[in-house]
């Protein structure tokens, strides 16, 4: 075991941790950078996880500061003696080394919080770490962090500031630097931090890496120190969005801890057959233009419409309300009530800047926190109102990147410039995730976060790999450049929980641009694929409806293939559906081309005798553009 250990401040140490760091080269030997990479080469060459992992430990990581604890092999044996007998095909993770953040346990191994007057050895593993080891990761170390998840710069730590991966003179952000640099560096392809106000979204977007935040009670959080317990998400980062979905993936909540924010999984939006949302951008980017982030974030506007997004401006005063009461509030005093003993009886060893932040809590009484509280409520409300025009939000992920020696002249000034559109999401149970955006006229990472609903975790990590997809970046600071192609694995990736759900087969006024397909969107169905049924169906228009309508009956001769759309749609809107839909149409069994039976719509056989076949057009639309000519 290697525990990172130095007794200098976070500001005084700024320089020759910047120095240290700016010329690792993580990957000497041929490693793997992304999670597809490293399970492609298990797949492929027929390596073993041991035998890779231990190429991957022989390189000199001596003076790295964003690390807090690096694994020995024999801290790896455990892990190593689970994956024997598995492979690619049954775990989904198998032999994938990642790092966790400094307040997340590990079994066996110390957790500081950055904080070595508070650190203990944990009894057991903490809950997403138990879940990523079943699915066949492998952890191989811990990071450092901003002290006990208190700041946005990753400069507060005694264990050393951890610079920025692009250019160690200006900081990597926080509070999880590490888990974000490490990624960043191709040391690792994924990583875990937390993110009460925007800890798991800064540091990816200085580093132009991949950050979810998950819903609020999405992921499990037991074994993990908290900030502020009735906000704090565990968050991943990773070099592509496909990664980080097939690790949130395995992360999914037990449902056995309290949850002090609702959360439900919903189906989402996207993608829509149309190639249409309504995004949501604030009438004022704050970017700052010293640093050429007000004309990176002006090219991602631009990419934006490319992708057929409808911009909509945002007033964002509600969600700013929301922001400051989190830091300059009474909410503050969550952040005392986490760690009270070590305040009161250490205080004096913990970093100064934090220190401060969190005694600055017992200036507030009962009565103002509950009084934050039924202000956050109201405006959690007040703004139910804009997600009913919005698919979602698209901010910039910070508006700057200040340098080392500006965090250590203004240290809380600085920190605060980094969440103007970060801290208020968790606050109103929202799910995030920060996207690189390309690389600004000064050299440094410039990135955007889609911000969505509770809930909508899936449907944002497909936004997300439909942008990364469609704009030419490299991975982290590795220099290597994104595949647009998702690998030749021949493992389906797997999706991160949503809502049950069915598929839908639809073979007329509910197509895709047709009068009811509407019917289908405001319950957030998404269209999955269109195809055809099996040749063993006849198509009829339907007598005297309106709008138009077909019906589509299965017949033991004279059938044909018919065209339609197939849709998912969650299980808990069907009911309303069903009450939309009337004789003599109804909702069966439709065989499909592949052989695949899914549910859709059928036609009672009494309706046939009036009604026309039209069989021969193949489809509903072909049918319509017949008329027509």
């Amino acid at each position: 075991m290697t525990l990172n250990a130095t007794t200098s401040t976070s500001e005084s140490s700024s320089e020759s941790s910047s120095e240290s760091t700016s010329t690792l080269v993580p990957n000497s030997i041929d490693l793997p950078l992304t999670i597809v990479q490293w399970l492609e080469r298990y797949e492929r060459n027929g390596v073993s996880p041991r035998t890779l992992l231990t190429q991957w430990l022989a390189i000199d990581r001596t003076g790295d500061v964003a690390w807090i604890y690096r694994a020995s092999l024999e801290d790896l044996k455990p892990q190593l003696d689970y994956l024997e007998g598995h492979s690619p095909q049954d775990l989904p993770l198998f032999g994938v080394p990642f790092v966790v953040k400094d307040n997340i346990d590990v079994k066996g191994w110390p957790t500081t919080a950055a904080c070595p007057a508070f650190a203990y050895t944990a009894q057991s593993h903490a809950a997403v770490v138990q879940a990523l080891q079943a699915a066949g990761a492998v952890c191989v170390g811990k990071t450092n962090m901003d002290q006990f998840a208190t700041g946005l710069v990753g400069t507060r730590s005694p264990f050393g500031a951890v610079p920025n991966s692009f250019n160690p003179e200006y900081v990597s952000g926080g509070s999880s630097s590490g888990s974000a640099v490490l990624v960043a560096r191709g040391v690792v392809p994924f990583s875990l931090g937390t993110d009460t106000a925007g800890s798991g979204r800064v540091p990816a977007g200085l580093n132009n890496i991949v950050g979810f935040k998950p819903s609020p009670g999405s992921v499990p959080m037991a074994g993990v120190v908290p900030a502020c317990r009735s906000l704090d998400v565990v968050s991943i980062f990773a070099l592509t969005a496909l990664d980080a979905s097939r690790v949130m993936s395995c992360m999914k909540s037990a449902g056995d801890e309290p949850l002090f924010q609702p959360y439900t999984a919903q189906v989402g939006w996207f993608p829509q057959p149309q190639g249409h949302m309504r995004v949501g951008i604030p009438k004022t980017s704050y970017c700052d233009p010293s640093l050429g982030f007000d004309q990176s974030h002006a090219q991602s506007l631009e990419h934006a419409k490319a992708l057929g997004f409808e911009l909509v401006e945002v007033d964002m005063g509600l969600f700013f309300e929301a922001a400051a009461l989190l830091y300059d509030g009474a909410f503050v005093a969550e952040r005392f009530a986490a760690i009270e003993p070590m305040v009161k009886l250490h205080a004096q060893q913990m970093d100064p800047v934090v220190r401060q932040v969190i005694e600055g809590a017992q200036k507030y009484s009962a009565v103002d926190a509950f009084k934050a509280r039924y202000r956050v409520e109201e405006i959690r409300q007040e703004i139910q109102g804009v997600w009913q025009n919005l698919d979602a939000l698209m901010v910039p992920t910070v508006v700057t990147c200040p340098s080392m020696k500006a965090v250590a002249l203004d240290p809380i000034g600085k920190n605060s410039e980094l969440g103007r559109f970060t801290n208020f999401v968790n606050f109103l149970g929202q799910a995030a995730v920060a996207c690189p955006s390309g690389i600004a006229s000064s050299g440094l990472p410039f990135g955007v976060t889609f911000i969505a609903p509770n809930g909508y975790d899936r449907a944002l990590l497909e936004l997300a790999h439909l942008w990364e997809r469609n704009w030419v970046h490299t991975l982290g600071s590795t220099g290597s450049p994104v595949s647009n192609s998702e690998g030749t694995l021949s493992l389906a990736a797997p999706q991160p929980h949503s809502a049950p759900t069915l598929l839908l087969a639809v073979v007329g006024a509910h197509l895709s641009g047709m009068p009811l397909n509407g019917q289908l969107i405001e319950r957030g169905a998404r269209l999955v694929s269109t195809t055809r049924t099996s040749a063993n169906y006849q198509l009829y228009e339907l007598a005297a409806t309106s709008p138009r309508k077909p019906g589509l009956f299965r017949t033991q001769e004279g059938g044909v293939n018919i065209e339609l759309e197939v849709y998912e749609m969650a299980l808990s809107q069907l009911g309303s559906f069903l009450t939309l839909i009337p004789a003599p149409l109804g909702l069966g069994q439709v065989e499909l081309e592949s052989g695949q039976w899914v549910h859709g719509f059928i036609c009672e056989g009494v309706a046939q005798s009036s009604a026309k076949n039209i069989s021969e057009h193949g489809g509903w639309r072909h049918y319509l553009s017949s008329l027509d000519a």
